[in-house]
């Protein structure tokens, strides 16, 4: 099980400073959410970014596309160092070719998924893709509560992606936190996306990490009460 720490909830204003507390914490990835206002209604961090905080921590980038026309976008954010990228289902056009294209750069290919898309429309992509992102909230904004059903649909995606023979990681983004990150990952997750429960969570990042992957790793209750 890992961590990809979003920055989508970190201090901009201390953005290196925030990484820096990531790294020291234990986080596995720094999870990058690329918004365009158009996919979805927030603007967020470009390649700019990436290329910034590159020379401040040795963290991998876990890049998240929620634009439209993600094919526009994808070579700027390789080019400024990401080790993965996701990009939608919703808004790839030609989504084969586009994971090809990420695995030729060096890169590894991801299919997000919203809330409302089943998993049966990653099926034909399973052969290209390294990892599936499954929304727990409906994506672009941090501090929204999980979405239960999000659980049936990673037990389906475990399933569909070790019937596949390939080593492909589930990750989960949206509302993981302490309560959620077990049940998550006892549905078949094996990353975790959280912003606000590292970002913003009581003493701090680093001891808001440590609490989030022992919740990972205890045996959890499978079912998640409340909304």
């Amino acid at each position: 099980m890992q961590i990809a720490a979003s920055l989508l909830s970190a201090d901009f204003a201390r953005l290196g400073e925030a990484v820096a507390a990531a790294e020291r914490g234990g986080a596995d990835l720094l999870h990058i959410d690329a918004m365009d206002g158009r996919f979805v209604p927030p603007i967020t961090m470009g390649p700019g970014v990436l290329r910034a905080l590159r020379p401040r921590t040795r963290l991998p980038f876990d890049v998240h596309l929620m634009v439209v026309e993600p094919e526009r976008q994808v070579d700027a954010f390789l080019d400024a160092g990401a080790a993965r990228i996701a990009v939608h289902v919703e808004a790839a056009g030609h989504l084969h070719r586009l994971l090809t294209h990420i695995r030729a750069r060096g890169a590894a290919p991801v299919v997000a998924l919203n809330p409302a898309t089943p998993p049966e429309a990653v099926a034909w992509a399973l052969a290209e893709a390294d990892g599936l992102l499954v929304m727990s909230v409906n994506p672009g904004y941090a501090g929204q509560a999980f979405i239960p059903a999000a659980l049936d649909k990673l037990r389906a995606l475990r399933e569909m992606a070790d019937a596949s023979g390939r080593d492909i990681t589930l990750a989960v983004d949206g509302g993981v936190n302490e309560a959620t990150a077990g049940p998550a990952v006892a549905a078949g997750a094996r990353l975790l996306v959280a912003a606000s429960a590292v970002f913003e969570g009581e003493g701090g990042i680093e001891a808001s990490l440590a609490r989030l992957r022992a919740a990972a790793s205890a045996l959890p209750s499978p079912r998640i009460s409340g909304r």
